[in-house]
């Protein structure tokens, strides 16, 4: 089974969600994300993978989120995932992905969901 995860060491949930994959054996492709960051169409598929808008999948603590006033309700889809890709601090995670579908990692259960 093929299983990758958006990750960063830095956060609780991340690391969580990842020892929990790990625990049940799974070895997922690890993607730290503020290193590598996805591009706008990756960000794209996430978003169909998960289900949600782009403003769903945003940090809204993060200050770039406020440097950028991404607040502002009338800013669009394209706008939003172009903000993510360019500073992915904003993205949530971790995100991993497995079987076609994706989920997000808070709380680390979550991703129990999509893995079969």
């Amino acid at each position: 089974m093929s299983v990758t995860i958006y990750h960063n060491p830095r956060c609780s949930k991340s690391r969580e969600t990842l020892k929990l994959l790990q625990d049940r054996g799974i070895e997922p492709t690890v993607i730290e994300y503020l290193k590598t960051p996805p591009d706008a169409a990756t960000l794209r598929e996430l978003l169909g993978l998960l289900g949600i808008t782009p403003r769903q999948l945003l940090r809204k603590g993060e200050a770039p989120y406020k440097e950028l006033g991404l607040a502002n309700p009338e800013l669009g889809d394209d706008a939003l995932i172009a903000a993510m890709a360019s500073h992915p601090v904003l993205i949530e995670r971790p995100i991993v992905v497995a079987h076609g579908k994706a989920a997000l990692g808070r709380p680390p259960e979550n991703v129990l969901a999509i893995l079969g």
